[in-house]
């Protein structure tokens, strides 16, 4: 290692020192692009509301995993630090096997997929957040934020959480904070994702439904087999949230009714799959194409929750 060489390690240590406030605990790839990621800040964790979201961030001077878009000339951006808020998720289960909240663990859970390409401009943030190891060092936004939470709800409610893809790390935070306090509200959470493989909780939330007869978990996939070919003696066809809804799949599966009247339905993802109408306040809703799920439920009678007009849609878009 020559003179420059170190000068150059000495920089990168003066700047981790300078903006890290938080350790790595531990990483669990479901995939080599999707990631269950624990970390823990140095001055403990704050007490938040399960659904809430922070922002993580790494310097532009971490390494990136291999095979994503490359950055090009960075040199300005050198000593900078790359954030991105990302929702709290909650491990459910203990390692005992015993139902867990936000509140019950020293770490915070993150739910976060390898973006490898990007149209807009090369992914910076996920393919170094890829290269961690456990102990690693990061930022961490001390300040909690968001309003997608559970605090709008009454008691007695019956919960829907439909999400694709990590959009279900607030959800797994807020399942749990209602098993632990009310063990006879009925709760179905459904997850639409592309292949099976994308359900990094799937056997947690199965050994959920064996343990509360209340709690059911929907997994809904468009890219497997049965998907896809006709011939398939299993054959579904591509499972979307909206048409899953509409085609009366959850009342099927649950026994679960959508009475606008007792049922709250929270919705984190895709903001296509959300489909929020563009003016919210006229009766004259101009929806997106094709429709999403607030559409599917307006119809229903449902109305989105808003801060002077208490509904019961609740949503949180991921981009």
């Amino acid at each position: 290692m020559d003179q420059q060489d170190l000068i150059l390690q000495d920089d990168v240590q003066n700047l981790r020192t300078k903006f890290y406030n938080a350790s790595v605990v531990s990483i669990q790839l479901c995939h080599e692009d999707l990631m269950i990621l624990r970390i823990r800040p140095d001055h403990g964790v704050p007490t938040f509301h399960p659904g809430q979201y922070l922002a993580l961030g790494l310097g532009y001077w971490e390494p990136r995993a291999s095979n994503c878009q490359p950055e090009g000339d960075i040199t300005q951006l050198r000593s900078k630090l790359i954030k991105r808020a990302y929702s709290i998720s909650c491990p459910l289960l203990s390692p005992e096997g015993q139902l867990v909240g936000v509140n019950d663990v020293d770490f915070m859970e993150f739910y976060i997929t390898l973006v490898r390409q990007s149209p807009a401009h090369p992914p910076a943030l996920t393919p170094r957040i890829f290269s961690l190891a456990p102990g690693d060092r990061l930022y961490c936004d001390p300040h909690i934020h968001g309003h997608y939470t559970l605090e709008p709800v009454v008691p007695l409610s019956q919960f829907v959480f439909a999400a694709t893809g990590t959009g279900e790390a607030p959800h797994n935070a807020m399942v749990a904070d209602l098993l632990k306090s009310n063990r006879q509200t009925k709760i179905v959470n459904i997850t639409c994702v592309r292949w099976k493989t994308d359900l990094g909780y799937l056997a947690i939330h199965r050994r959920l439904e064996e343990l509360y007869p209340n709690y059911h978990y929907i997994a809904l996939t468009t890219r497997e087999p049965e998907n896809l070919d006709p011939k398939h003696p299993n054959y579904l066809g591509k499972r979307y949230l909206q048409e899953y809804i509409e085609s009366g799949g959850l009342a099927l599966e649950t026994g679960l009714q959508l009475n606008p009247e007792n049922t709250h339905v929270f919705l984190c993802g895709n903001p296509d799959m959300i489909g929020v109408p563009l003016r919210t306040h006229d009766p004259s809703k101009r929806y997106p194409t094709p429709n999403g799920m607030v559409e599917t439920l307006e119809k229903m009678g449902f109305h989105i929750d808003q801060p002077h007009h208490r509904g019961n849609i609740h949503f949180e878009k991921y981009w």
